[in-house]
């Protein structure tokens, strides 16, 4: 554990990563359109014959297990159908096991029940994070889950309700499941398409650099959507030793993205702005859905930058190691205990404070601290929280609008339906964005099932949000720990290591085949500026010298571009 540093250094260090800079950033997001509309018709479907035979309140758990339409929206079909059934299970459980505990604690009485929901709803929280941080599974993640917990949980069924209320989570899931596997029959390939799109796309910021910088941010983001690419096709940079280039437009593609990469340090293009303008052309045809395969631009086959053909010495390399190498590095150095058990005390003490405070909804709270929480680091912690308490305002402007017209049950589904699809459709863009639809939502969610006062209900939202997101943030700066500084070391290590191998290789001494060097080292040098941009961004940071990390950095794409063959 770092030891306190002198006054100074500890304001610095505040000012730093509460900084609020990056909280507003739009990020650039493809399909997100798609995405959004099947969400829309995965709450819409399961939720819309409840309502018009007269069954609202029992709407809500079909919308709770339709949210598993939120999860794995960039992961490749089959990979996706294993990752959604496995959250389906999750959500469905979480329906499941909160109606059974309302039951048993009837928290709506208060005293020791209550209790016993909000200590529950702790250990969701951090079971939930772990899981999530274990499998990589981004966007909303464990917050969701915990809200089908805890909006179970807080309710006030019978024992027979249960396994009904269990049913329809599962078949809302289910529906969900089915949604997002239905792009398969027209568009198979698409998520890969969108990966390529996204690594040709970095390739152009590249490019768009006004030199040819060894190392660097733009590098980082390119290197690692190349890598993520090859990921999503489930194959490694291009290895054959046969002379002729592999078949398929993403493949092709993802080589060719590889090559102009490792290359560019050593020969940067003539005319690197018109490259980055086909490259970019190039994106528009694989994002379009109106054609089932699109056209390699002949003018991507520049001189001395055409796709690998020629390539000599490389062994192939299996699909399975290939995405092993890739994902490797970031799942080894990843530290998953102490956030989260620090997301479960977050969620216990923001949930206990409204609990004390006699708020309605508590729980609120307790997500609230959870969605704040549910980050890399203590500056991301911090944009969080501004993202939330600006969208949460905002959110419940437009709620108060909606509740004020007093709207039937029909109509109020219709709304959710809609909320439904503008959350998905910009919550990548922007977490705060995202955070204006989720809150009328949820609170419109709450009122489907028991009906309340417009007033209350926004106060209530208002001030659960303010004491979940002031929690989130204290535990954030005060549950101190060296995960990142471990992470930024252990980083280090790896990538020196991986750079000793490829020197190694270039000396012919004996090891693994250069292609499994290239793609180690690759890997290597994306998680090692990852874990020191994790690093910075925590209170104390990593006692390794940031100059010793740039040289590291440096070297290791020095030697990517030497493993390249020889013309």
């Amino acid at each position: 554990m770092p030891s306190s540093p002198p006054a100074d250094r500890l304001v610095s260090a505040l000012a730093r990563v509460l900084s609020p800079r990056g909280a507003l950033t739009l990020h650039r997001v493809d399909g997100n359109l798609i995405f959004a509309l099947r969400a829309a018709l995965a709450v819409a479907l399961p939720s819309l014959p409840l309502v018009l035979t007269g069954r609202s309140g029992l709407a809500v758990y079909v919308i709770l297990g339709a949210f598993t339409t939120t999860f794995g929206r960039n992961l490749p079909y089959p990979r996706r159908a294993r990752a959604l059934a496995l959250v389906a299970v999750a959500m469905t459980g979480c329906v499941g096991c909160g109606s059974l505990l309302a039951v048993g604690a009837d928290p709506q009485a208060g005293g020791a029940g209550a209790v016993a929901v909000v200590a529950a709803t702790a250990v969701v929280a951090g079971l939930a994070k772990l899981v999530c941080d274990a499998t990589r599974l981004g966007g909303l993640g464990a917050v969701l889950l915990l809200f089908s917990f805890a909006v179970a949980a807080n309710g006030s069924p019978t024992l027979a309700e249960v396994p009904q209320h269990t049913a329809l989570a599962a078949a809302g899931a289910a529906v969900a499941w089915l949604l997002a596997m239905a792009g398969r029959l027209w568009h198979p390939d698409r998520p890969q398409r969108l990966a390529v799109a996204a690594a040709l796309r970095e390739l152009a910021e590249l490019l768009d650099a006004a030199g040819p910088p060894v190392g660097g941010r733009a590098r980082h983001r390119a290197t690692g959507a190349v890598l993520q690419a090859y990921r999503s096709l489930d194959l490694a940079p291009p290895t054959a030793a046969g002379g002729s280039a592999r078949g398929g437009v993403c493949v092709r593609l993802t080589d060719l993205s590889w090559s102009l990469l490792i290359s560019s340090a050593r020969r940067w293009p003539d005319e690197p702005a018109v490259l980055a303008g086909q490259l970019r052309r190039q994106v528009r045809l694989l994002v379009d859905r109106r054609s089932r395969l699109p056209l390699l631009l002949p003018e991507l086959s520049l001189p001395g930058l055409s796709l690998p053909s020629t390539a000599t010495g490389f062994g192939p390399l299996p699909a399975d190691r290939a995405a092993e190498l890739v994902a490797g590095g970031r799942r080894r150095a990843a530290a998953l205990l102490v956030p989260a058990l620090r997301m479960a005390l977050g969620t216990a003490v923001a949930g206990g404070l409204a609990l004390a405070l006699h708020l309605g909804h508590g729980y609120w709270a307790a997500i609230s601290a959870a969605a704040v929480l549910h980050s890399v680091n203590v500056r991301t912690t911090a944009q969080r929280a501004v993202q939330r308490t600006l969208g949460t305002f905002v959110g419940l402007l437009v709620a108060v609008g909606v509740i004020a017209l007093h709207p039937g049950p029909a109509a109020l589904v219709g709304v959710i339906i809609l909320l439904e699809f503008l959350l998905e459709y910009v919550v990548a863009r922007n977490y705060g964005l995202g955070i204006v639809f989720l809150t009328p939502m949820a609170l419109l969610l709450s009122e489907l099932v028991v009906p309340t006062p417009a007033g209350l209900l926004v106060r209530e939202r208002a001030l659960a949000s303010v004491l979940g997101i002031a929690v989130g943030l204290l535990c954030a700066l005060l549950v101190v720990h060296d995960h990142a500084a471990v992470r930024a070391e252990r980083a280090l290590t790896g990538c020196t290591d991986a750079a000793g191998e490829a020197e190694r290789a270039l000396g012919g001494g004996p090891g693994p085949s250069v292609a499994v060097v290239q793609l180690r080292l690759a890997a290597a040098v994306v998680e090692l500026h990852d874990a020191d941009d994790a690093a910075a961004g925590e209170l104390w940071p990593a006692g390794v010298d940031p100059a010793e990390l740039a040289a590291a950095e440096q070297r290791a794409y020095l030697l990517l571009e030497r493993l390249v063959p020889g013309d």
